[in-house]
């Protein structure tokens, strides 16, 4: 990892409804992912992440638009997105992944910011076990997240009410 400090109970603590936030399933799901968004940009922009945002699947699409951008910060990304990338893997397998260095995935990355060298994806899971989206977390840092994070990421999609129990 890159050496960050990132605090990612304080960030979920911000999304529950006692902290103020649209968390625990209040408000919809675009509402919710913003807030997730929001609260994740403005705790981590500064340490060591280039950019947040969800891809929702589209089940009906061809494979090779199958994802496409949500609620993100802070530019637009590549969008729709194919099945063949880290983001479409994550959807596809249902597990998270973790890249440390963008340039060793060859075909498997699909370069949004050419600035990128690592990235994080979680599966979106609902009750009903169906993985509809996937969180995705960049860096211009090679090493920039770890397991970690993952945890703390899960944590915080939870404390906004987007994973299934």
């Amino acid at each position: 990892m890159a050496g960050y400090e990132r605090d990612y109970e304080a960030i979920a603590a911000r999304l529950t409804p006692a902290g103020g936030g649209a968390g625990g399933g209040a408000g919809g799901r675009e509402q919710r992912m913003q807030a997730v968004v929001d609260a994740l940009w403005d705790a981590l922009a500064e340490q060591g992440v280039s950019w947040v945002g969800f891809y929702i699947d589209q089940p009906d699409e061809p494979d090779d638009r199958r994802l496409v951008i949500g609620p993100h910060r802070p530019s637009l990304a590549c969008s729709p997105l194919a099945l063949h990338g880290v983001c479409g893997q994550t959807l596809r397998f249902r597990i998270s992944r973790i890249v440390d260095d963008t340039e060793k995935l060859g075909h498997d990355y699909i370069a949004c910011d050419p600035r990128d060298r690592s990235e994080i994806a979680i599966p979106l899971i609902d009750e009903h076990d169906v993985c509809w989206g996937v969180l995705d977390l960049d860096s211009h840092d090679v090493g920039a997240f770890d397991e970690t994070d993952e945890a703390g990421l899960v944590r915080v999609l939870q404390a906004a009410g987007l994973l299934g129990a």
